[in-house]
């Protein structure tokens, strides 16, 4: 892993491949490695000819943990990912995040249209923009003594995924209190990038992405048959789709 400084943040990457750059932003409690490289996604990206940069999110993977839920708002997020294309010399990237990674590269996607080239939102539809439900049971999960203490259904999951990906507890619920600003549907619109949403068809957290698809001008939906939020990361389906989109970029 490498490493760069992102506004006083150490933040971590993988840089790897040759081609057209992708950027790819991971998701809640995973890493780059765990969300993109176990998946099989960098292999995928790196065999059909694309240079492949994936970070690790701040409080997430071998980055900079912060138990402060005000560095983890997701346009500050978004702005190390810029701040990465910014020193790795990158004008413009296609983009692909899952989940947590997903609303990330929207915000990067608003925020710095001329850098982003095609957007693929996996993991996450309508709740893009109409929230994926109270974050305050994952929150109570993480912050639980033991994983056998906690009764949620949702938060156990969290809890149980966090715990394998070995990460820091403290700084992934310092990560669910921040502050969500909204992407409202308005905002949404104003993408003119080409864009996939890709979400498992038994997704019970991302929501509908034909919802979110129809309020972006050029969106194309995927549901992943099957596949709940955490299997859809890595489906074969999911990935082919996702290199066919890709070609397609002018």
């Amino acid at each position: 892993m490498h490493h760069f400084d992102s506004d006083g943040i150490d933040i971590t990457y993988l840089d790897e491949g040759e081609g057209e750059p992708i950027l790819l932003i991971h998701g809640f409690a995973s890493s780059a490695r765990v969300n993109w490289g176990s998946t099989g996604w960098i292999r995928t990206l790196t065999d059909a000819g694309r240079r492949v940069i994936a970070y690790d999110n701040r409080g997430h993977g071998e980055s900079q943990k912060i138990h402060d839920p005000a560095y983890y708002e997701a346009p500050m997020m978004a702005e190390d990912a810029r701040r990465l294309l910014d020193h790795l010399r990158i004008e413009r990237a296609d983009v692909m995040g899952y989940s947590m990674g997903a609303r990330i590269a929207a915000f990067l996607a608003l925020r710095h249209p001329e850098r982003v080239r095609g957007l693929v939102f996996g993991g996450l539809g309508i709740g893009m923009v109409r929230g994926v439900g109270d974050p305050e049971p994952i929150v109570c999960a993480l912050e639980a003594e033991r994983l056998e203490d906690v009764t949620d259904p949702t938060g156990r999951a969290f809890r149980k995924f966090a715990e394998s990906t070995g990460s820091d507890l403290k700084a992934l619920a310092a990560c669910m209190r921040s502050a969500r600003r909204r992407i409202t549907e308005q905002d949404i619109a104003t993408l003119r990038q080409s864009v996939l949403v890709a979400v498992g068809g038994k997704d019970e957290i991302a929501g509908s992405p034909e919802e979110l698809a129809a309020l972006i001008p050029n969106a194309e939906a995927l549901v992943i048959a099957g596949r709940d939020h955490l299997l859809a990361a890595g489906d074969k389906v999911f990935k082919q789709a996702a290199l066919d989109f890709l070609v397609r970029q002018p």
